[in-house]
């Protein structure tokens, strides 16, 4: 009996372990935007801190409505004479240390829609032949394959977004597609509602930030109350949206990394959908997520 019982320990604790390997390969992480400012550093230093799961190449600013597209990258190159494309081996190195790196396409300035169901068809198609799994002779980030497309949708309507959503998801039968998200934190967005609730986004980064009504203020009252409506989407991991210093978000909500560990991240790391913390963005983050990714 006491062999069996030896056995069944055994079994048991050999049991929890594989849970644990198993939850920590689905542990949380960080998540950055890079790309609107070339004084931030390059992206291959971006990753190579260490810091990052994720990175947001921001932005395509322009597209949908017939439009040419158009990637902005501020200060890091120009794509209109190829000067991207050296992106790709950076990006290559990201994605080799287990990053996963999106195309961030909208943002707070910028001139984008969706016209029509075909128009989002459209620009799923462009988006698939030249940045993700798809082929063409005019990739602005040459031959690397992105992981996927975050939508950062701050204009342009509320319509067509998740016809996008679906259309880019198709192509996961060919290539993976990851789909991420990065609503205000009023809820529900009032721009990418119908894309969320099409339940397609791996990812949504939600920010609390420059929203007075569900930021941090003195306190996390209103933001923990929020939190608990955006923890109930149908997405696969839902993060809390920060921005990395006081000054990457005039408008407010920026929690000092020891307030963040002490009274916010113990709150919300119960939710069984919590991914970790998305932050605006490298320009910023001096230091920040260094304090903080310990108790992600």
């Amino acid at each position: 009996m006491a062999t069996h019982n030896k056995q069944a320990s055994f079994l048991l604790f050999s049991l929890l372990i594989i849970i644990s390997l198993f939850k920590s390969s689905q542990a949380a992480g960080i998540a950055i935007y890079w790309g609107q400012s070339g004084n931030e550093g390059s992206l291959a230093d971006t990753c190579a801190t260490g810091n990052y799961q994720y990175v947001n190449i921001a932005f395509l600013t322009t597209f949908g409505g017939g439009k040419t597209p158009v990637l902005n990258l501020a200060g890091h190159c120009n794509p209109s004479v190829n000067g991207c494309t050296r992106l790709s081996t950076p990006i290559k190195a990201c994605q080799a240390r287990g990053i996963k790196v999106l195309l961030s396409i909208g943002g707070g300035i910028g001139s984008y829609s969706l016209s029509s169901v075909d128009d989002a068809k459209q620009v799923a198609n462009y988006l698939w032949n030249n940045y993700l799994g798809g082929s063409s002779n005019s990739r602005p980030l040459g031959d690397a394959v992105l992981d996927g497309i975050d939508f950062d949708i701050e204009a342009g309507g509320s319509n067509h977004w998740d016809e996008l959503a679906r259309s880019l998801s198709g192509f996961s039968q060919q290539k993976k597609v990851y789909l991420a998200a990065a609503p205000q934190c009023p809820f529900p967005d009032a721009h990418l509602d119908a894309a969320i609730k099409t339940g397609l986004f791996d990812y949504v980064w939600v920010q609390f930030y420059n929203n007075g009504q569900c930021q941090y203020a003195g306190n996390a009252n209103n933001l923990l109350s929020a939190w608990k409506k955006w923890a109930t989407v149908q997405a696969k991991q839902v993060f809390l949206g920060l921005p990395a210093a006081a000054a990457a978000a005039p408008s407010g909500g920026f929690i000092p990394a020891d307030v963040l560990k002490a009274q916010v991240l113990p709150s919300i790391k119960s939710s069984p959908k919590y991914g970790g913390v998305m932050l605006w963005s490298k320009l910023f983050d001096n230091g920040y997520s260094a304090a903080i990714k310990g108790s992600i």
